[in-house]
């Protein structure tokens, strides 16, 4: 009830306010503690053992503050970022918008951070846990494969995974590193600077893309991934897209999340799904606010799934329910794991 209360005030705040509260009040301690984790929800995917399926996407813990706190909320995993080599300040504001009537969010906020070298030295505390790092390149970068390079290899051994954060609409160009010629030389640059690593710091490499892919891109991409020898491809990010919207903020430009993103991210990620055929691992992304979205994304392929826009709405009590609910849809259809519902559908 506390933090229902807590997460009802924070909405009558300037949203991008109202997120620097929340991480501040997460540093302090006041975040919630979840209870331990039903054993049907515990996997593996490419290598990370999770205690269950239920991640935070990026964009919540940019500079990585709060993954200790998000972890003990009841998340299987956090992902921290997205990180860019130089510290940035990212677009004007006002660059966050809450649409409360349809449970969503747009966001320009062009890849705001610390910056790598202050990243690095708070993910270097790190406890137990899985934590990813997510990088990108800066806006004003003259080489932007060189950024997730940089990225790459200075966070080699610190995070539990890395993802490739493509797929960012507020980056003027960055989208572009989605066709299959620059995407690869994106991912055969990372690939050979991955084999010139130490062997003792190797971690799972994931591919963030869009979800504004016709079927062709969808098959180029995987083959791609394939190719590279990255362990698996997260689907998705937010929409530029604009379905039938309620709120005042509907023609603000930005990334789409939340609950309109839930049947194109589910429907891409089936696409991806049949063209990977189980050679790469999926995560499952986009309107997230329930255990039956999460077990459409499993159903749809996905191995694990993340959440975020949700939470500016329901707090981070919201993962215990899901998991609760993912759990008990499960045994409802005669699952004895997780891992047995995976592409279902």
């Amino acid at each position: 009830m506390l933090h229902g209360l807590a997460t009802a005030a924070l909405r009558t705040q300037d949203p991008e306010d109202a997120h620097r509260l929340a991480i501040r009040a997460l540093k302090a301690g006041l975040g919630p503690s979840s209870a331990a984790d039903d054993p049907i929800l515990a996997t593996e995917v490419a290598g990370l053992k999770l205690p269950n399926v239920v991640g935070l996407g990026a964009g919540f813990d940019k500079n990585a503050e709060v993954f200790g706190p998000m972890l003990r909320a009841g998340f299987g995993f956090v992902e921290c970022g997205t990180v860019t080599p130089k510290p940035q300040a990212g677009n004007p504001r006002p660059r966050l918008f809450r649409l409360t009537e349809d449970r969503a969010v747009i966001n320009r906020m062009g890849f705001n951070n610390d910056g790598l070298e202050t990243f690095a030295a708070r993910l270097a505390r790190r406890g137990p846990g899985v934590v990813g790092a997510n990088i990108g390149a800066n806006k004003d970068a003259e080489d932007r494969i060189g950024d997730y390079v940089t990225g790459l290899t200075r966070l080699w051994g610190q995070a539990s995974y890395f993802t490739i954060n493509i797929s960012s609409p507020n980056t003027p160009g960055l989208r572009a590193l989605q066709t299959r010629a620059a995407l690869e030389e994106l991912l055969g640059r990372l690939a050979e600077a991955r084999d010139a690593l130490p062997a003792q710091g190797r971690a799972p490499m994931f591919l963030k893309v869009a979800p504004d892919l016709e079927s062709g891109e969808v098959e180029a991409i995987t083959e791609t991934v394939v190719a590279h020898g990255l362990s698996g491809i997260i689907v998705s990010n937010t929409t530029i897209s604009r379905p039938a919207l309620g709120s005042r903020f509907r023609d603000e430009t930005g990334g789409l999340s939340g609950t309109p993103l839930t049947e194109m991210s589910t429907r891409v990620l089936a696409e991806f799904a049949a063209a990977a055929a189980g050679r790469v691992a999926l995560i499952g992304v986009g309107g997230i606010g329930s255990g039956a979205d999460a077990y459409a994304k499993i159903r749809a392929g996905a191995s694990a799934v993340q959440l975020y826009s949700a939470l500016v709405f329901e707090g981070p009590g919201l993962v215990t329910r899901i998991k609760r609910e993912l759990a008990e849809r499960l045994r409802a259809d005669g699952f004895a794991s997780v891992t047995q519902a995976v592409g279902a559908r």
